[in-house]
């Protein structure tokens, strides 16, 4: 008799984990791979979708995003807010997502509304990353991963002598950082820690500002006030603590070559580090001539930081590649550069980018695409029981990709919230024409399914690494 499936996808290439690419047709069956057959084979289906000529790719999860309500990023309120950014990630080959929420109550008083507002609204999967910043937080940390999926937990090392009002959070030190990191090994946690050592920052941002009051210097007075080695300070401060605790880390958004020595120092040393950097950090520079839309933190750092983490990324030392993507729309960049919001959206040019700048300009495997934006970021968030690699019984998460249209990013075309790419203008190779999530294909021949919204659902995850 011969097989039936739900859906086939005949004629394409896929590009398989420990395999590389492959001609084949994929079978899938109730929201995962079916199987994985021979081309052409006898099977009958509900639905085919031709992909000659394409490319199937794990889709893309990215762990490192901002899902808010208008300029404020704490957490979405709407399931508009989720049904924005989620269709902007589906135009970036991304099927699942984990954004940073942030709050000072327990997250127990909000986790269930929360999740409720984005499954309303997300065409893609997700989790969450708990921002822990209080005592009542940081004594729910065996709850969060036991009762909530939600292993994972962003510290802001800066948040001293007030400077996290700005995000609405309390002050916190080095023995919280302990703590939790203590708390996150004994209940299978991780520790997500933005690294910056505000001391340092302060003395380097007064002497950047007194140098440039009016901010003229732009990119590069902003990368003066926080330079590479207040980053790599609190990477390696981080994850030595991690380490006497016995917690493994991720070292979110690393921008130069300091960080990432910093922490491949430790991870020599024996500690569990995760390492991340984003397209941001490994395509613009203090030169760039947008200006202030450049404005991120960590900085823009120089060509050569860009460089050493183009080699960090080709050669297996950064794990991961996660956008940062903050939706915050541009007039928030309006006052200069010393009063713009830092911050870019970048979901959904996320594989396009990757395609364009490592692939073609600096012969990126297909391979090692597929793993620092799906298979590394399912194994480092625990998410690799479902997600992450296109393996019979995963989720048929795809990123069916063009490997040779070429285009032209416009801000009219931009979904997002934030209404701007700091892609505009570039000529991009490989677009993204199909994402499936779960099977189902939320973005088709280029166009967004409104019929989609709503199809998201919450994933729990699991830290296998972070068994003691």
């Amino acid at each position: 008799m011969t097989p039936s499936f739900d859906t086939v996808l005949r004629g394409g290439i896929a590009i398989l984990p420990g395999e590389g690419p492959r001609a084949c047709d994929l079978a899938l069956q109730d929201g995962r791979i079916g199987a994985i057959l021979a081309p052409g084979a006898a099977i009958a289906a509900a639905e085919t979708i031709d992909i000659t000529g394409l490319v199937a790719m794990p889709g893309a999860i990215d762990v490192h995003l901002h899902l808010g309500h208008g300029k404020d990023i704490a957490r979405p309120r709407v399931p508009g807010d989720a049904d924005r950014e989620s269709a902007a990630a589906a135009m970036g080959g991304i099927s699942c997502f984990i954004p940073y929420l942030m709050a000072t109550e327990p997250f127990d008083r909000i986790f269930d509304t929360v999740v409720g507002v984005t499954e309303a609204g997300s065409r893609t999967d997700f989790g969450y990353h708990f921002i822990i910043s209080t005592e009542e937080q940081l004594a729910g940390i065996a709850a969060y991963v036991r009762d909530y999926g939600a292993p994972s937990f962003k510290i802001f090392m800066n948040n001293r002598g007030g400077e996290g009002s700005r995000l609405g959070l309390p002050d916190i030190d080095d023995g919280f950082l302990l703590r939790l990191c203590e708390a996150a090994a004994q209940h299978g946690g991780m520790v997500c820690p933005h690294p910056e050592t505000i001391e340092l920052a302060w003395v380097m941002r007064a002497r950047a500002q007194a140098a440039d009051p009016e901010g003229t210097g732009g990119l590069r007075s902003w990368n003066a006030t926080r330079p590479p080695f207040v980053e790599a300070d609190a990477v390696q401060r981080a994850a030595y603590v991690a380490h006497i605790a016995g917690a493994p880390l991720y070292v979110v958004h690393t921008s130069s070559a300091e960080a990432l020595h910093a922490a491949l120092r430790h991870r020599a040393a024996g500690a569990r580090v995760f390492i991340e950097t984003c397209p941001h950090y490994l395509t613009h520079d203090v030169d760039w001539e947008g200006g202030d839309i450049g404005k991120i933190n960590p900085p823009l750092r120089e060509a050569a930081d860009r460089e050493a983490l183009w080699q960090a990324v080709l050669d297996g030392r950064v794990d991961t590649i996660g956008t940062d993507h903050v939706h915050r729309d541009i007039t928030a960049k309006q006052g200069g550069i010393w009063a713009a919001s830092p911050g870019c959206p970048g979901m959904e040019t996320l594989l396009p980018v990757l395609l364009s700048e490592g692939h073609y300009k600096r012969g990126m495997s297909l391979s090692r695409i597929a793993e620092v934006t799906a298979t590394n970021p399912a194994r480092a968030m625990g998410l690799s029981h479902v997600k992450g690699r296109i393996a019979v019984g995963l989720d048929a998460d795809l990123a069916i990709i063009d490997p040779q249209a070429t285009w032209t990013p416009t801000r009219e075309a931009v979904v997002s919230s934030a209404g701007y790419s700091i892609y505009e203008g570039w000529k991009l190779r490989g677009r993204v024409v199909h994402t499936l999530v779960r099977g189902r294909a939320v973005l088709r021949d280029g166009t967004l399914d409104p019929a989609c919204v709503g199809h998201g659902r919450y994933v729990r995850r699991h830290l296998a690494h972070a068994a003691r």
